[in-house]
């Protein structure tokens, strides 16, 4: 299943966002987006979950535009987790995560418990939160709370996970965890993650490719350990880098200190 930016812009308030941007992202595969901040990486990612019109321009799925799709049939499809997300406080994770079943169920005709089940089941298996399933989702630490809502998009058993910046204010063991939790959804179960990372070497270790965007554009696109580079962290983000390699060989940019002028 393959989503696509075709010519996309998106104007609000008199600010153009986005302008003629193209992007397709292939199936199976994971795409961190990456920016500085106010890029329109967010607005992006709402563009391809179809809860925002491009002014100009088209979101398709599989060659369809996104906007035909009934709400239901593309929350069966592809699901978004976005930043700051929230749940009454009362709410158990297994309750939670049933609310990723609403694309299976409507007012005329209920869904199948079995199903509803064991697509619950699994999703909190998959983001081990099973253990925490009775407990009130308030009362959850902020790793915990985020991979109870990582399983809340799962239960709607999409082929494609969009991700806004799924590790903001997670300590760097809840990071990782997070990260290998979307890592594993790739590689077991073939799901297409697009995903904003504000995390550079994230980027490099977790995604296929890497999609930059600044100015209103992709400015680039390819392999991250390609494109990511201290020179594209000069240019886009105002920051001087160090490139290194870790002891498994993969590239590490660690900033260091800002350039004198930020383009």
């Amino acid at each position: 299943m393959r989503l696509e930016a075709n010519h996309v812009s998106y104007t609000i308030g008199g600010k153009t966002i986005l302008k003629d941007l193209s992007l397709t992202f292939a199936e199976g595969r994971r795409t961190a987006v990456i920016g500085p901040n106010g890029a329109g990486k967010s607005t992006l990612l709402r563009l391809l979950a179809g809860l925002a019109r491009p002014s100009n321009g088209r979101i398709l799925l599989d060659g369809r535009d996104i906007h035909a799709f009934g709400r239901r049939e593309l929350a069966q499809k592809l699901a978004v987790l976005p930043q700051g997300v929230t749940a009454p406080p009362d709410t158990t994770v297994r309750r939670l995560v049933g609310y990723g079943r609403f694309p299976y169920h409507s007012y005329f005709q209920a869904g199948s418990p079995r199903l509803d089940r064991e697509a619950i089941d699994w999703a909190m298996q998959v983001t081990k939160v099973t253990e925490l399933q009775a407990r009130q989702v308030s009362s959850l630490s902020g790793g915990e709370r985020q991979r109870a809502f990582l399983a809340m998009t799962l239960a709607q058993q999409p082929k494609i996970l969009l991700l806004d910046e799924p590790t903001t204010y997670l300590d760097i063991a809840h990071q990782l965890e997070v990260m290998q939790i979307i890592e594993r959804l790739n590689r077991e179960y073939g799901m297409t993650i697009i995903m904003v990372l504000h995390d550079i070497n994230h980027a490099l270790q977790y995604a296929d490719e890497a999609a930059v965007l600044a100015g209103r554009h992709i400015v680039c696109r390819g392999v991250p350990a390609k494109v990511i580079s201290p020179e594209l962290l000069a240019d886009v983000f105002g920051v001087r880098a160090d490139r290194f390699t870790d002891e498994k060989g993969r590239t590490v940019i660690l900033p260091v200190d800002l350039v004198k002028s930020i383009k």
